[in-house]
């Protein structure tokens, strides 16, 4: 039986990721008390229950004391009636004030004397034990609805037990780096064909931007490197039992040559492991 565990702060997307796993056939609990993991297992492996796929959530609503306490009660789980995995979700705290702004909702832990900022802050120190142990984060702050629930589906759902969900990101650093990386690579050193202004208007899925790249053999001796990097570690990091990694690949932009170098690692990559996807966050914008 797969249980997953979908944390994070209020606005992160907690809501879209549970209702995207229902869709799927999961049987959903929203907001969960945490001291009732066990007895949950113990519901569904009882002779009349036929779940194979359960979600929670899990959030700042809880038992504060539970929360606290969350690796405590995990430690104490019975492993074997459950394939279990912590998904945490979250985003940029100027992010979480505009989309607050934005519904108009009320964040769980304001009151009288708690403005909006101090509870989101709040409940960040709240949920600090649930990130710390997630099997997979993602920031989204740069994701839309849509693309969140593609996400999940993709890199939760579709992966099967025990295979690693391989992610490479395309980024910019001036936008800054993903909150959601493993490994980060940066590509700024390379060739920039920003500085062409015939080719400044493409991206690094554009033929012409690959062509220009392809031919380079600083990007050829960077591919080689970080892919030489990857078949060595990569085994290391799924024996220690990683079942998400998240590969960053950053430029100045994050609009050709991080761009390209994360399709040419993702189309390489598609060989060797059954569940790899390509996201290049900037372009999504």
């Amino acid at each position: 039986m797969k249980l997953v565990v979908i944390s994070g702060r209020s606005g992160s997307g907690k809501s879209t990721a549970l209702d995207l796993l229902e869709d799927l056939g999961f049987y959903c609990i929203d907001n969960l008390p945490v001291a009732l993991l066990q007895n949950l297992l113990d519901q569904i492996q009882s002779e009349s229950s036929q779940l194979t796929s359960v979600a929670v959530s899990i959030d700042a609503r809880n038992n504060q004391t539970d929360l606290a306490n969350f690796s405590i009660i995990l430690d104490k789980l019975d492993r074997k009636q459950c394939e279990l995995e912590i998904i945490y979700l979250d985003a940029h705290t100027d992010t979480l004030l505009t989309r607050f702004s934005a519904t108009r909702r009320k964040h769980p832990l304001t009151g009288p004397d708690v403005p909006l900022l101090d509870a989101i802050e709040r409940e960040k120190a709240l949920l600090h034990n649930l990130a710390d142990l997630a099997d997979l984060t993602v920031d989204t702050t740069h994701l839309s609805m849509h693309q969140l629930r593609s996400l999940i589906k993709e890199r939760v759902v579709q992966k099967q037990e025990n295979e690693m969900s391989l992610l490479f990101e395309s980024f910019g650093f001036k936008h800054g780096i993903p909150k959601d990386s493993d490994l980060v690579f940066d590509v700024r050193c390379l060739p920039n064909p920003y500085w062409d202004p015939s080719l400044r208007q493409y991206t690094g899925q554009d033929v012409k931007i690959q062509t220009f790249l392809k031919d380079e053999d600083s990007v050829n001796k960077m591919f080689n490197d970080i892919q030489g990097f990857l078949q060595n570690w990569l085994p290391e990091f799924e024996a220690n039992n990683r079942t998400y990694m998240t590969v960053s690949i950053g430029c100045t932009g994050g609009q050709h040559r991080s761009v390209y170098m994360a399709e040419r690692l993702f189309n390489a990559y598609q060989e060797i492991y059954p569940n790899v996807q390509v996201r290049h966050r900037e372009l999504n914008q």
